[in-house]
């Protein structure tokens, strides 16, 4: 059971193994853009590539469901970034482990945005969880975990690519312990639990009363979507790449000619950026085509 393209390689890595795939559960198909095309998850993508059946209810709370699942007979379901909750009457049948793949070290950052979250929050460390799946959101008892190093260049992207990668691998030895019966569940430490709130529109826009770190990391949480931005000259600049400088200014003050925006804490010097309706350049490509003043005050 899965959704975006941080599933597909988990999925590879199941059906590249001696285990066998029944079937593979998504969220609907989508209507996109003005020609209203149809638009397939990236695991329904790869499921028709390697002709493994689809199935994508609306609703899985439904007795049409509950039979469906129970005349399948699966040992195990695994649930990858499904985007679906899985009901009480589901994980209640009998003679089958639920279980999910998710991407932080639980009991740390349960919810919708953990990899955001653990960059934005300047975490030395993330990780990779594999969980018995329970009624209550991501806080069933831990099979096996990894943990991945977070660095200050980290961006989603790159840290979304690398937990795939290693979930892939973990599964397969997820898999190995339930076959053999080697399975131990830890509870969780409920002590220790936070919250990976989805990520608002609201929160992409920079506020530069913060230190130069805490904006570096909203950089590279938010790439490549939404991105992390602010205004200049009424237009919406994205800034795709950035560095922490140790200059001190008025926040929001743009510093120097090199496009250096002073912080609360330090300042930002703007390596790459994307300016609405333009492609991706460089700071020094910008700079030559658009006009600006040292002092300016961004809001």
């Amino acid at each position: 059971m899965g959704t975006p393209i941080f599933a597909v390689p988990i999925l590879k890595s199941l059906y590249n193994s001696k285990h066998k795939i029944l079937e593979v559960y998504t969220q609907p198909a989508k209507k996109k853009d003005r020609g209203q095309k149809v638009s397939f998850s990236p695991i329904h993508k790869y499921s028709n590539e390697i002709n493994i059946p689809v199935r994508n209810p609306v609703k899985l709370d439904t007795e049409e469901e509950l039979r469906h699942i129970k005349k399948l007979k699966p040992d195990v379901a695994i649930v990858v970034a499904y985007g679906k909750i899985l009901p009480t009457q589901i994980l209640n049948l009998e003679k089958i482990i639920f279980i999910n793949v998710h991407a932080s070290l639980l009991p740390k950052w349960r919810g919708a945005a953990p990899i955001q979250r653990a960059i934005m929050n300047c975490d030395d460390e993330t990780g990779v969880s594999i969980m018995k799946i329970v009624p209550k959101l991501d806080a069933g008892p831990i099979l096996i975990q990894s943990k991945i190093k977070i660095y200050a260049d980290t961006n989603f992207e790159k840290l979304s690519n690398q937990m795939s990668e290693v979930g892939s691998k973990l599964i397969l030895e997820a898999l190995n312990l339930i076959k053999k019966d080697e399975v131990e569940f830890l509870p969780q430490e409920e002590k220790n639990v936070t919250y990976a709130k989805k990520i608002e529109k609201k929160e992409s826009k920079i506020n530069w009363n913060l230190d130069a770190k805490f904006i570096i990391a909203k950089i590279n949480a938010l790439y490549p979507n939404p991105g992390a931005w602010f205004e200049l000259n009424g237009a919406r600049i994205k800034i795709i790449k950035a560095i922490e400088v140790k200059i001190k200014g008025v926040p929001g003050e743009i510093i120097s000619k090199d496009f250096t925006i002073a912080c609360f804490k330090n300042a930002i010097k703007i390596l790459e950026l994307k300016k609405e309706g333009k492609n991706t350049t460089s700071s020094k490509e910008f700079i030559r085509g658009n006009k600006f003043e040292v002092g300016t005050i961004i809001k």
